[in-house]
């Protein structure tokens, strides 16, 4: 039922008129507590103060009420006088105005007269036994936590949906609509509402040279964010400021000490020289990314491999490598939700990143970034979060 503040009748649903035998012709307009009065027959009956109570809660507070389930008799329709014995379980829901106040109040209940008379034996004084009051209680719980279940799944919702956003503005990068031939894709994890650290980033340098990472900071939610945030901005500085990849994660490695939650972040860089058609890269715990051929053959990229940021208690200098390509390979980077699984050697999810690399080597970066996705069984995410980048060299 749909009531204004005033608790007069604005809507009813069939359900509604169902249940209490009545038409909507006669609903319709009346004053809630006129339509539905107290049983003149039961002296103990406090159905009427009850509901009158919780709505005017709902007026007050602006907040829903989940009510007990109540006794509540009601008129029997074609025969004047005489009540019907109803017990009631019901939530009332404000739906607040433009201006913040309550204009309407959805009133909802169910029947669930056979439930307790199935259960209650009277004592002689006609109320319930200890036993049933508990048991009616607990249904009454039951049906609370429900109701709150519900709101903190949307208040988590609503959080995780600003952490998303939070993230895909700062992985906006602005140097790739340069580049047609990449593609790239994030996939935040299922099952969880918090949001994760991975990143990508693509940058343009001088000389020919075109910068590609990803990376992975460890933990979730808005503090992952931010410290992914602030060492991908610091990576993307350095590159800049010093020659080559190695060199810029060992500044990347010194700054993340006094970063909190930086540590054990894992990420790889690789330079491409599009003049000298060559790959230089070093990777700080990183999945190795992976050269695919024209032919579909793989090369991984995994000469140049050190522990993670601050893994190690003193500085050392990070390894560097390269290796020659040929136009038209394609450079395939990623974090490691799109290959690890639960129990499983990560060995046999490269393998089976390769094998789907080699079978859709030919498809565009767009196309080849869906099919690995589909192949690997993550469209719809995975346990992780995924970060992937595709370029065709």
């Amino acid at each position: 039922m749909v009531m204004g503040p005033d608790l007069v009748l604005a809507d009813v649903n069939e359900a509604a008129c169902r249940v209490t035998g009545r038409t909507r012709e006669d609903l319709l307009g009346r004053y809630l507590f006129d339509a539905f009065p107290d049983n003149p027959a039961d002296p103990d009956a406090d159905g009427l103060r009850n509901l009158h109570a919780s709505l005017h809660r709902v007026l007050r507070s602006k907040e829903p009420d989940t009510m007990a389930p109540m006794k509540y008799d009601i008129p029997v329709d074609d025969r004047p006088g005489v009540f019907e014995e109803r017990w009631w379980s019901a939530i009332n829901t404000p739906v607040l105005g433009p201006d913040g106040q309550v204009e309407w109040i959805i009133h909802r209940g169910e029947d669930v007269t056979s439930f307790i008379l199935s259960h209650a034996r009277p004592r002689e004084d006609g109320a319930l036994s200890d036993a049933v009051a508990m048991e009616v209680e607990l249904y009454a719980r039951a049906r609370e936590l429900k109701q709150l279940s519900e709101e903190l799944r949307q208040a988590h919702a609503r959080e995780r949906q600003v952490a998303l956003t939070l993230q895909e503005a700062m992985l906006h990068s602005p140097h790739l609509a340069r580049h047609r031939d990449t593609a790239v894709r994030y996939l935040p994890a299922v099952g969880t509402l918090n949001v994760c650290g991975d990143w990508y980033e693509v940058v343009d340098l001088p000389e020919n040279r075109l910068a590609v990472a990803v990376g992975d900071v460890v933990g979730h939610g808005l503090e992952a964010a931010a410290v992914m945030g602030m060492l991908r901005s610091a990576l993307s500085a350095s590159l800049r400021a010093v020659e080559g990849p190695a060199r810029a994660l060992d500044v990347l490695g010194l700054y993340a000490r006094y970063v909190e939650g930086a540590l054990v972040t894992t990420v790889v860089q690789a330079v491409v020289d599009t003049h000298a058609r060559r790959i230089m890269y070093s990777s700080a715990g990183h999945p190795p990314p992976i050269l695919v051929h024209q032919d579909g053959g793989c090369d991984l990229l995994d000469q140049a491999t050190d522990p993670p940021l601050g893994a190690r208690p003193k500085h050392v200098p990070r390894p560097q490598a390269d290796l020659p390509y040929t136009p038209g390979d394609t450079l395939v980077l990623y974090t490691d939700g799109l290959i690890e699984r639960r129990g499983e050697d990560i060995d046999a999810g490269l393998q089976r990143l390769t094998d789907a690399l080699a079978r859709h080597a030919r498809r565009t970066p767009e196309r080849l970034a869906d099919a690995l996705l589909a192949h690997l069984g993550v469209s719809s995410g995975a346990r992780d979060d995924i970060a992937l980048v595709v370029i065709r060299l």
